[in-house]
């Protein structure tokens, strides 16, 4: 029976030898049940949706004349009963529907988020690499490895006061160098 194409079963179908739907259920469940599952995201609704599929086929079996294609005619009974279906439990879609929405409008927004945060990173690097070395020096010794002013009071060869004063004047300049890059 194997080598029966999908359209003479089901127009063995259609002149009652119903035994040859379960054949074709056997050789479409997947299919329909990805169809399904991609386009509400819910197993147990998808199996639900597939058998409902076979069914309105059964009934509907005197529609197909076997001209077309067979999977065309199944997908568009697919296709009615998943649009059947979701108006009937529009309440239950449009919630569901409004809490996928929202994730991915939370994705989306923390995915543009990590890309401007990533921008600036790059922006404030390439002012950084615009001060003069001993500014850049200050900084990266202040801000970024965070060393005690008395420190780098020492490591200047200056008081804690004058690297204070050099810390504030280079991340002043830092912060026109990176407003200018952002215009």
């Amino acid at each position: 029976m194997q080598q029966l194409t999908d359209n003479a079963l089901m127009l063995k179908v259609k002149s009652g030898d119903l035994d040859k739907l379960g054949l074709l259920y056997e050789r479409h469940k997947k299919r329909l049940f990805g169809f399904f599952y991609n386009m509400n995201g819910n197993p147990s609704i998808s199996e639900d949706l597939v058998q409902n599929v076979f069914i309105r086929m059964l009934r509907y079996r005197h529609t197909f004349t076997g001209e077309g294609s067979f999977a065309a005619w199944m997908f568009r009974t697919a296709r009615n009963i998943n649009y059947d279906h979701y108006r009937k439990h529009k309440k239950e879609a449009n919630q569901a529907g409004l809490t996928s929405l929202e994730y991915r409008l939370e994705d989306e927004h923390g995915l543009e988020n990590k890309m401007e945060e990533k921008d600036k990173i790059s922006q404030l690097n390439r002012a950084m690499q615009l001060l003069t070395p001993e500014k850049r020096e200050v900084l990266i010794l202040s801000k970024y490895k965070e060393i005690k002013f008395s420190e780098i009071g020492e490591i200047l060869g200056c008081s804690e006061g004058a690297a204070k004063v050099k810390a504030h004047r280079a991340l002043k300049d830092l912060r026109t160098i990176f407003l200018q890059l952002e215009m």
